[in-house]
């Protein structure tokens, strides 16, 4: 295993191990004899090689272990992931060593009457070594704001949810804690119910925008029969631990898409895919 950095540049090199994929099985409650090496990982599994690697004394206040690249210190120390896009050119073989290349592509600073504010984003490629071309690509924003800011629930009226197919998950402490530790993230309001609640003004347990990501990506396939060749996702509203979560399938004008809901029929997160 090896990094360097460049500029705001990492390269990370690791393997794509059937330990880390009987792991995320072993984590959605799934069989894993069929994950050998030489065998495909599930799209959406590739979580894991995209943690960074930041010691404990560099961590964020807020125990965010840090965006995959270094970056410089804006002052504002609350972090949200505000969404994603995954783009899946191959499949990655488990087994396989994969290169990582992770870099900061925009960084916009604001500071207006809703106060100051950054969007960051940065872009993930993961390549199998020996192979040309990359298997994937992944891009990440962040939303950064100050630490004065507190979340404040409001109404909480229940919506119905229209959908073409749907099924209910209830992520618990449990699953939060196997996700973050699988990916290395020690962000609090995952892990720490008081930080969570207490700093942050959240109910409970915030689940990871990742999870959610992934519990997508996995409805998609075992649910619905479905193979993603890219995934669009947009952060709306958070989704808590211990509460109800839906994932549906719509359609609509701009084509399929795939959404999370609340607990009260909320829009927690849509996700435009393509698919094979």
């Amino acid at each position: 295993m090896a990094i360097s950095f460049e500029g705001f540049t990492v390269t990370h090199r690791e393997a794509c191990t059937a330990a880390m994929a009987h792991h995320i099985a072993a984590m959605l409650d799934l069989d894993a004899d069929a994950l050998e090496e030489g065998s495909k990982l599930p799209r959406g599994w590739h979580f894991p090689l995209l943690g960074a690697q930041t010691r404990r004394r560099d961590l964020r206040e807020d125990g965010f272990p840090g965006l995959g690249v270094p970056m410089p210190d804006l002052g504002l120390p609350r972090l949200l992931l505000a969404g994603r896009g995954v783009t899946y050119h191959a499949d990655l073989p488990i087994g396989a060593i994969v290169r990582r290349t992770s870099t900061i592509s925009e960084l916009n600073q604001k500071d207006d009457q809703r106060g100051p504010r950054a969007m960051v984003t940065i872009e993930h490629t993961l390549t199998v070594e020996g192979v040309e071309s990359p298997a994937l690509t992944e891009t990440q924003k962040y939303m950064l704001l100050p630490a004065s800011g507190r979340f404040h629930e409001g109404e909480r009226s229940v919506r119905p949810i229209e959908a073409e197919k749907s099924i209910t998950v209830t992520p618990d402490a449990t699953l939060l804690f196997q996700y973050s530790a699988l990916g290395f993230n020690s962000h609090r309001i995952h892990l720490d119910r008081d930080f969570a609640t207490q700093v942050e003004g959240y109910p409970n347990l915030v689940v990871n925008g990742g999870l959610t990501t992934l519990l997508i990506t996995d409805y998609a396939r075992r649910e619905l029969g479905l193979t993603l060749r890219s995934l669009a996702m947009k952060n709306t509203a958070p989704l808590f631990a211990d509460r109800p979560m839906t994932l549906a399938m719509v359609r609509d004008e701009t084509g399929l898409r795939l959404r999370a809901y609340d607990d009260v029929g909320t829009l927690a997160a849509d996700a435009e895919v393509d698919i094979a």
